[in-house]
């Protein structure tokens, strides 16, 4: 994957353009994390592609490449309590904000995947399917998941009953039995278990 996109914005924008992507939008518990990468100049990453593409094993292989190749990077979260009061769309724009501000050497210029963003604090363009065309975003994509993943491995370990580091969060079958056995804890998103009595 080739940095086209980051050399058509060099040119306007100079050397400080960040690709931004998040992980765990869907998900019925944790956070929502969001990463901003600056690349080297002209770095090439074997293997790099968006991180659904990707085995587990290979994301957690590139997020050191990865930092090390970068500029500078920024990773960040927007939590459960933060998305039942703000939705997770807006939740998300904050989550990327955040790993925006992290950014030291600060972009100037961004590249989100997807087709929405506000509230960045720098210009930007968003880019359908980003992760697959963008080698910035899609170094983003890699970060966010991987920390993500991580974090839910974590929350794992302390609350083994829900079997998060199986689906990481995400609205299985198994998942929503799992929570009508053993109830909705503080790291649950409340608004996405409206309609749990549903399930």
């Amino acid at each position: 994957m080739d940095l086209d996109f980051e050399r058509k914005y060099r040119d306007i924008y100079g050397q400080f353009i960040c690709g931004i992507d998040e992980a765990g939008r869907g998900p019925l518990c944790g956070p929502v994390c969001a990463a901003a990468v600056i690349l080297k100049t002209n770095v090439v990453i074997d293997g790099l592609d968006d991180s659904k593409k990707l085995s587990e094993k290979k994301r957690e292989a590139l997020f050191d490449v990865i930092k090390e190749n970068s500029v500078t990077y920024g990773i960040a979260f927007a939590y459960p309590e933060e998305i039942d009061k703000l939705n997770i769309l807006n939740a998300t724009f904050l989550a990327m904000k955040r790993a925006v501000d992290q950014c030291s050497p600060r972009p100037v210029f961004a590249l989100i995947d997807g087709n929405r963003i506000k509230g960045l604090g720098i210009d930007g363009e968003c880019v359908v399917k980003g992760d697959s065309l963008c080698a910035s975003i899609a170094a983003a994509s890699v970060l966010a998941k991987v920390t993500r993943d991580r974090y839910m491995a974590l929350l794992d370990k302390e609350f083994p009953q829900y079997e998060l580091g199986r689906h990481k969060g995400y609205p299985t079958k198994k998942h929503y039995e799992l929570i009508k056995k053993y109830g909705v804890q503080d790291f649950y998103r409340h608004t996405f278990l409206k309609n749990l009595s549903e399930k």
